[in-house]
C-alpha cells in the first residue's frame, strides 16, 4: 500500500499550511470567541475557492476526491480556525448533488456557507446545526424531503452557547424560505452521503487537532523543569505522549482509508467512516487532555493555546452524536442490528 501524496496532494497540503500558519493563531482563535466565526479569514479562504473544490468538475467545481479534501480538513484541524471549512465543503458538494449549486439565491462561488443539519428535523426544527449560525443556506430533511432555508430570512434563532466556541444553532425548516431540493429516496439518499462525508472530514480534522495539541504539550515538557531537568524527560510522560502518538498514527490511517472508501462507493464505507470518527475523537481528547494537565494549572487558563485544543476536541467529537451510539452504528452496519439474523 502506497501512502504518499500525490504531486497534486501535496501542493494542495503545502498550500493551506501556508495559509493557516499565516493567518491563524491562538490570537485569531481567541478574537472570535464565543461566537467561533471570523468573516474575514473566510473571505480569504473564499477567494482561494474553498467551498467549492470539492464539487465536481461539471457542477463547476474543483473536482478534489474526499481524500484530497481529508487532508485539507486535517490540516484546517491543526490550526483550530474560526471558519466552518468542513460544513460549507460538505454543504456545497450536497447542493451540486441535488442539482442546486445555486439555491436560494445565493451562489456558492462566492462567500456564501452553505451548512447542512446532520440530524432530521423533528416538527421541522432541526437542532444544533453545525455553522448555522453563520450559514446562509442550510440543507437538512424533513420527513420525506431535502429542504434549503435561509435562516437569516426565516428568523434565525440565534447561536447555542456551547463548551467549544462554535457557531451552532437551531434551525426552523418550515419559515417563509422553505425549499424542496428532492423528496423521497434521493432525499435521504443524498443526506445520508452529505453526513457520511461530514464525519469522514470531521475525523480528519480531529487528527489534526489532536497532532497539534501533542505538538503544544511536547514544547511545554521539553522546557518546563522540575527537580532540575525537564519533566519531559520523566518516564511517565514518555510513555503517555508515546501513546497519544501511536493512537493518532492509527486514527491518521483509518481517516484517509475511510474517505478512500467513499470516493471509491466501497460497501464497507459507513463502517469504515464510524470506526475513524470514533477512533480519531478518542485520539484527539486523549491528545489534548494529557496536554493539558503536563501543563499543570497553567493548561486551564486562558492564556494558554492547549486549552482552546481541549475544548474543541470535546465539541467536536460531540456535535455529531454520543459515541457509543456511533460505536452501536458502526456494529450494525458491520453485523447487522441487535436481534437480526
Amino acid at each position: 500500500m502506497d501512502l504518499s501524496f500525490s504531486e497534486d496532494q501535496a501542493a494542495v497540503t503545502e498550500l493551506f499550511s501556508m495559509f493557516f500558519s499565516k493567518e491563524c493563531d491562538g490570537e485569531v482563535v481567541r478574537a472570535h470567541e464565543p461566537l467561533g466565526h471570523s468573516p474575514e479569514l473566510w473571505r480569504k479562504l473564499a477567494e482561494m475557492g474553498i467551498t467549492t473544490m470539492g464539487v465536481p468538475v461539471d457542477s463547476g467545481g474543483g473536482g478534489l476526491s474526499l481524500l484530497d479534501l481529508s487532508l485539507v480538513a486535517e490540516v484546517f484541524g491543526q490550526s483550530i480556525a474560526p471558519v466552518p471549512l468542513v460544513e460549507s465543503v460538505v454543504g456545497a458538494r450536497l447542493l451540486a448533488a441535488a442539482g442546486s449549486r445555486d439555491s436560494m439565491g445565493v451562489s456558492l462561488g462566492d462567500t456564501a456557507i452553505p451548512a447542512i443539519a446532520l440530524h432530521p428535523a423533528v416538527d421541522g426544527l432541526a437542532r444544533l446545526v453545525p455553522a448555522a449560525g453563520v450559514a446562509d443556506v442550510v440543507v437538512g430533511l424533513d420527513g420525506a424531503d431535502l429542504i434549503a432555508v435561509r435562516p437569516v430570512e426565516a428568523g434565525a434563532m440565534p447561536p447555542r452557547t456551547n463548551f467549544g466556541c462554535l457557531p451552532i444553532a437551531d434551525v426552523d425548516f418550515r419559515g417563509p424560505t422553505r425549499r424542496v431540493l428532492a423528496s423521497g429516496h434521493d432525499a435521504r439518499s443524498i443526506h445520508s452521503a452529505a453526513v457520511r462525508e461530514w464525519k469522514a472530514l470531521t475525523a480528519s480534522a480531529l487528527v489534526g487537532l489532536g497532532r497539534r495539541a501533542l505538538g503544544i504539550g511536547l514544547d511545554y515538557v521539553k522546557d518546563r523543569q522540575q527537580f532540575g531537568v525537564p519533566i519531559g524527560s520523566f518516564q511517565a510522560v514518555q510513555h503517555r505522549f508515546a501513546d497519544a502518538a501511536t493512537l493518532l498514527d492509527a486514527a491518521e490511517l483509518m481517516c484517509r482509508n475511510a474517505a478512500w472508501s467513499v470516493d471509491v462507493d466501497a460497501a464497507d464505507a459507513d463502517a469504515l467512516v464510524g470506526q475513524a470518527f470514533v477512533i480519531a475523537s478518542e485520539a484527539a481528547q486523549n491528545s489534548a487532555s494529557d496536554s493539558l494537565h503536563f501543563h499543570g494549572g497553567y493548561g486551564f487558563m486562558l492564556e494558554y493555546d492547549i486549552q482552546l485544543y481541549y475544548r474543541r476536541a470535546k465539541a467536536w467529537s460531540v456535535i455529531w452524536d454520543d459515541p457509543r451510539r456511533e460505536l452501536q452504528r458502526v456494529a450494525d452496519a458491520l453485523y447487522g442490528p441487535v436481534g437480526g439474523n
